[in-house]
Order: structure tokens, then C-alpha cells, then sequence
């Protein structure tokens, strides 16, 4: 049985929907709200992942477990749940035997000069960075110890989605399927890369069907980085727009925190948008014959569904 604990976010979404179109095993969706899907082998459970036996009974009979989770975007909500969250699964996964699979970011990282790769050591310069970092070492920790089966998927950001969490959704593939001026975080002239979502879903997919990827970190299939001002470029002649967009600042951003707590925790990361953000997920690539979706492409798929121009 695949388990995914934290369903109902995108890249749990995709998740599922390769396991759906590629497996007959039962699926089990473990979320605090309900989700509603009538497919014959998937079933949905209630947990909150801060509560062990919750987790423990929503687990039961797994073989793999995702951990998809999204928490708050916020560092004293991260300091709080995140160690804990990462200390009962680690709990269930021995208990239950299964393998387990935990999709991050690359916080933990820090600053970085040249490109992330799956080596790169730990320098966190973001409270949120440092807790991610102490919870990649708990799960690493327990596999080198021998005590679990268990894979670090990274991600960069990511696109493809109705996800506010998402600023190139909502602030350009949204804007200029409304022929409006996009919105750009940071300085535009910086490389930055995009997964695109279904890739990550497919990514999440492949190594749960491949135990010898297991005990690793491996950075999920993502195409080059490119400077803001060419993705721009690249979306607005997706919908056929001229590529207009506004730069939003760190000034302007702590600005609009003093109102949305959400939007304070951005400030902290302003790093990766005001410095070049290089993604290496060659790794992935080679091993698993996976050729990412090219920007071009994937707009075209987000104009043809999610984003789809307004007359």
C-alpha cells in the first residue's frame, strides 16, 4: 500500500495521479481534511501528523510512505511542528517496516555559489533554512544508523498549480492569461529554475518503484536555469502578450508583511530571488532516463488548463 501523509497539495496531487494511472496497489490519502475521490483503490484517512497515533493507524499495512507535507508559511510554526512531524514518521516507518520517501525543498542550503547539487553542504542563512536542515539530519541519521529505508526527493520551486504557494502561477502565468502585467520577486536579470509540477509527481513516482534509490538525497528532474526576464519572455509569447511585468522588491515585500504573516516569512528568503538560484538535478536525469519539461512547454499546458487566456 502507498501512504501519502500530508495529501491535498500539489505535488501530493501529481503523486497521486501517476500512482493512479500506473498502479493497481490500494492508495491511501492521510490528510487533516477530507478529500473526495471515487477511484475503487483509493481510500482516505484522517490524521494530523503531530499526533503519533494517528499517523501510526493511518500507516498501517504501508509498504511506502510520502511525506508531502505543507505547513504554515512560518518559522516559529516550523520550529515547532516540523521536528516533531519528522519524529513520528520516522517512529511509523519503524513500526510499519515500510520504506519511506520525504519531499523538501533546498532551504537548508543557504546561499549558494554555483549549483545546489545533491553534496551540497548544509549552510542554512534563514531561520526556515535551519529547520529544515535539522529535520533532513534526523531522517539521514536514522538511515546511516541502519534503523530505516528512507530518500530526501528536492525540489526547487515549483509551477503547474492553483497554489498560492506558487508566486509564478499567481503572479505571472494568472496575470498575463489576463493580458495584465506579471509581477516579478527579486532581481529578473538572476537565473532561477522551475520544476514543473507533474514532473515532480512523476519524480515522487519513480523512486517509490525503484528501492535501490533508496537511502539518498536526489534533487527531482528540473530544466536549466534561466534569468526571470527570459522566463517572462518565454510565458508572454506563450499567450501572446508583450512581457510587462512590475519588480517587487524586499522593502516592498516586508511592507505588505506588517499585514500577512505569510507574506513576512518570504522576506527571510529573499536571498534565492536576488541572487542567481541553479538547481543540478542531473543526477536523477542520467539514472533514470527522465527528460524535465521544457518552460515552453509546460506554460503551454498551464494556458491549455489552469491558466487558460481570458478573452
Amino acid at each position: 500500500m502507498h501512504t501519502i501523509l500530508g495529501a491535498g497539495g500539489p505535488v501530493a496531487n501529481a503523486l497521486t495521479k501517476e500512482l493512479i494511472s500506473n498502479t493497481h496497489d490500494q492508495i491511501r490519502l492521510v490528510s487533516r481534511r477530507i478529500i473526495n475521490i471515487d477511484v475503487d483503490n483509493v481510500t482516505w484517512q484522517k490524521a494530523d501528523l503531530l499526533n503519533y497515533d494517528e499517523v501510526l493507524a493511518a500507516a498501517q499495512g504501508s509498504t511506502i510512505i510520502y511525506l508531502v507535507a505543507g505547513l504554515v508559511y512560518d518559522k516559529d510554526i516550523w520550529r515547532e511542528q516540523w521536528p516533531v512531524i519528522m519524529q513520528n514518521v520516522i517512529n511509523v516507518t519503524k513500526a510499519t517496516g515500510a520504506r519511506l520517501i520525504f519531499f523538501d525543498n533546498v532551504y537548508m542550503y543557504g546561499l549558494v555559489n554555483g549549483a545546489m547539487k545533491e553534496d551540497t553542504p548544509y549552510n542554512p542563512s534563514s531561520a526556515k533554512g535551519k529547520v529544515r536542515a535539522g529535520i533532513a539530519d534526523m531522517l539521514m541519521n536514522e538511515v546511516k544508523a541502519g534503523n530505516i529505508r528512507a530518500t530526501i526527493a528536492r525540489a526547487p520551486d515549483f509551477y503547474g498549480t492553483d497554489s498560492t504557494n506558487s508566486f509564478i502561477d499567481m503572479m505571472v502565468l494568472s496575470n498575463y492569461s489576463k493580458k495584465q502585467s506579471a509581477k516579478w520577486i527579486g532581481d529578473p536579470n538572476c537565473k532561477h529554475n522551475f520544476i514543473y509540477v507533474p514532473d515532480a509527481g512523476r519524480a515522487m513516482f519513480l523512486l517509490g518503484q525503484n528501492p535501490n534509490s533508496d537511502n539518498q538525497i536526489w534533487h527531482l528532474p528540473t530544466p536549466p536555469a534561466i534569468t526571470g526576464k527570459e522566463f517572462l519572455d518565454i510565458a508572454a509569447g506563450v499567450y501572446n502578450v508583450k512581457p510587462k511585468y512590475s519588480r517587487i522588491n524586499k522593502v516592498m515585500l516586508w511592507l505588505v508583511g506588517l499585514f500577512q504573516k505569510v507574506v513576512m516569512g518570504t522576506v527571510e528568503m529573499y536571498y534565492q530571488y536576488d541572487h542567481d538560484y541553479i538547481f543540478d538535478s542531473s543526477k536523477f536525469e542520467k539514472t533514470f532516463d527522465f527528460k524535465p519539461t521544457n518552460y515552453e512547454d509546460g506554460i503551454t499546458e498551464m494556458s491549455k488548463t489552469l491558466y487558460k487566456p481570458q478573452v
